[in-house]
């Protein structure tokens, strides 16, 4: 089976799942980031869909931008949040972020 990719933002501050963020995937060749999906969490702090589906997952890297910016408004102190990371099998990559006004983490979710 191919591989996808799948996000979770939670807002740690407030402890509701992130809604409204926009969520930005790019491949990454070397010099060349080129723009694969665009996507908006829903009520869930998840996209509707998977970021990459099966029919585009491929070996290499990849960077996901979260928009924090957009989405903490005024409280703001982070902008734009760039994760870049390698999938290397085909298996499902599920890159959640928890979100904070001040700080973020992030790892290899199931």
């Amino acid at each position: 089976m191919p591989g996808y990719l799948t996000t979770h933002v939670l807002d740690t501050a407030k402890g509701v799942p992130a809604q409204g963020l926009l969520i930005v995937l790019y491949r990454i060749d070397g010099d060349t980031r080129t723009e694969l999906a665009r996507k908006t969490t829903n009520a869930d702090g998840r996209t509707d869909g998977p970021i990459l589906p099966e029919d585009g997952f491929a070996t290499g890297t990849y960077e996901l931008v979260f928009h924090a910016g957009g989405y903490l408004g005024d409280a703001r102190f982070l902008g734009d949040i760039p994760i870049r990371f390698t999938m290397d099998e085909d298996s499902h990559y599920h890159v959640p972020l928890l979100l904070s006004p001040y700080g973020y983490s992030t790892y290899r979710g199931s």
